[in-house]
């Protein structure tokens, strides 16, 4: 039997591949210009942009789970250019409220009648989400802001993720084996986020495990549940009003000395993602704000995340890498959190990852921040089609943003400068240093056997040499097909002076008709070593990063 969730899938099917059937023939055309033939053409960055507003603008129109869907899109480097992360990065998750009415029914089903449960309820709501909407009421004698699911939200969450679940092979079609990989990772990984962030129990419980993470804080803020009035679809918590984060002009008037807060904030979120292992993950303004003793107040637990220990160590070795300026450090540590494939080319990505600090440094050698390195990173993650694990991908986009934020409260805010000194003073570097002698100790213990046991080897190696019995076997790799390309070049360019000296032999003694007669035979051997010097399909090695093209691309 067909349900009504089913209809509305298909349904939604349709309309979401109406919205994305520009970009898709765009696509096709960027592969065969058109769309059955042709060579392939450019996409410049504007033409990127372009096609990332419209992808905005579809996200938009589409409704609550597709503007979830661009937030977590946003996040992820390894689907989608960098062009499109920045656009989508400026997706926040407001949309209109839905009308108190429809509100109203969910609350009562929840707790009864909320003017008879709460002292008093405004039935305007103070701030509207894609899955719920908040309202300000009172409760016991203390105020409370009261959120509430959007009425109807499960089944229309249920079918569009039925609708991007018949989409994805269409989609797939169109790319590369890595990014389809990344894509079906991204639709399970979407439908998991989505489910949580309906359920507002879960949100609860991670807004009380971080809040008495900050409890002995006198800087943090982060508002107490009220179990009584909340369940599966309400959530209320203590109201706590404040200054939004990014309004300057109030916080100057308040007094609040902007640089201390900037590092309030940067070490907060040291504290939950190296410290403590769970995190609030939609750092933006309207998710902050600042009170007049300077604390800072956390809203919106909705988007929150956790880090195992492995991950926390990679974290800390990769920001101790980045401070020391250790390009092999950062390497390493990427290829551990599972960002860098093992088989990238290292050299090229030491020259990615040297010019990015060298472009982000400032006036001092230690004023660089942490953002411009993470461009190019997710850059170079694009351009390597990899997979990035789901937690490392908000916790990229959490210092992301955070730095944005800190900057513009302290446009001289110095990101490593902070995270350094953090680690510094939690021990993460000296525990470091001591891993590094401990390693090196057991290099030295590993030499000294070696000093034991290779000299037997090599003398056993040279007898073999003296006995002509050493063979080798040697396999050359050949992505590119460069090898093949040569050779194909070789066997035209014989065939075409074999062509040649043909014709002349033939003018000479049989006359001109039959020395046409070879030219003309000889003509598809010019065409064929003339197309493989043309374009992509000539001799090319892999992309090559410079200074000049790094410093052009945070130009543009």
């Amino acid at each position: 039997m067909v349900t009504l969730v089913t209809l509305r899938a298909y349904w939604r099917f349709f309309v979401v591949l109406y919205q994305f059937f520009p970009l898709i023939v765009a696509y096709l055309r960027d592969r065969r210009r058109f769309l059955v033939f042709g060579g392939s053409r450019t996409v410049s960055r504007e033409m990127q942009v372009d096609r990332a507003n419209v992808l905005l603008s579809s996200l938009l129109t589409l409704g609550p789970t597709f503007i979830k869907l661009g937030q977590l899109l946003s996040t992820r480097p390894d689907v989608l250019p960098p062009a499109y992360i920045e656009v989508l990065s400026s997706l926040q998750d407001e949309v209109p409220p839905a009308p108190y009415e429809e509100a109203e029914r969910v609350l009562q089903e929840e707790l009864g009648d909320p003017q008879e449960v709460f002292d008093s309820f405004d039935t305007d709501a103070i701030s509207g989400a894609s899955l719920g909407q908040v309202y300000r009421a009172t409760y016991e004698g203390e105020d409370v802001a009261v959120k509430v699911r959007r009425p109807g939200i499960e089944s229309l969450v249920e079918a569009d993720l039925r609708a991007i679940r018949w989409l994805l092979p269409i989609l797939i079609r169109f790319l590369g084996r890595g990014r389809a990989f990344s894509l079906e990772n991204l639709a399970d990984e979407f439908s998991d986020v989505i489910r949580e962030e309906m359920d507002y129990r879960r949100e609860g419980r991670m807004l009380e495990e971080i809040r008495g993470n900050f409890a002995d804080s006198d800087r943090i803020r982060i508002p107490e549940r009220v179990d009584a009035v909340s369940g599966p679809r309400v959530l209320t918590m203590e109201y706590v009003p404040g200054v939004k984060i990014s309004d300057v002009q109030a916080l100057d008037e308040l007094g609040v000395d902007r640089t201390e807060l900037a590092e309030t904030l940067d070490r907060a979120y040291l504290q939950m993602i190296i410290d403590d292992g769970v995190f609030h993950a939609d750092p933006h303004p309207g998710n902050l704000a600042v009170q007049e003793d300077g604390s800072i107040v956390f809203y919106d637990f909705g988007m929150s995340g956790r880090v195992d220990p492995f991950l926390q160590e990679k974290i800390v070795e990769f920001y101790i890498a980045v401070a020391n300026q250790n390009i092999d450090g950062i390497l390493d540590t990427l290829i551990e959190m599972g960002t860098l494939s093992p088989e990238a080319d290292r050299e090229v990505m030491g020259n990615v990852m040297e010019l990015a600090i060298a472009d982000a440094r400032g006036e001092d050698i230690e004023q660089y921040r942490v953002q411009q390195i993470f461009e190019q990173v997710e850059s170079t993650i694009y351009e390597f089609p990899l997979r990035l694990p789901r937690n490392l991908a908000l916790v990229l986009r959490v210092a992301t943003v955070v730095e944005g934020v800190c900057v513009t409260l302290d446009d001289r805010f110095d990101f490593i400068t902070v995270a350094t000194d953090y680690l510094t003073e939690q021990g993460y570097r000296e525990e470091t240093a001591r891993q590094f002698v401990e390693a090196a100790g057991d290099q030295v213990q590993q030499s000294a056997r070696s000093l034991v046991t290779v000299p037997p080897k090599l003398e056993r190696f040279l007898d073999d040499v003296d006995r002509g019995s050493v063979t080798f076997n040697v396999q050359v790799e050949d992505e590119n097909g460069v090898y093949d390309k040569l050779a194909k070049r070789l066997v035209y360019g014989f065939l075409l002076g074999v062509g040649a000296l043909s014709v002349v032999l033939l003018f000479t003694f049989e006359g001109v008709l039959p020395a046409t007669v070879a030219g003309v035979a000889t003509l598809p051997v010019v065409f064929l070593l003339y197309r493989s010097f043309r374009g992509p399909r000539g001799l090319r090695a892999k992309p090559q990063f410079t200074r000049q093209g790094l410093r052009q691309r945070r130009e543009d």
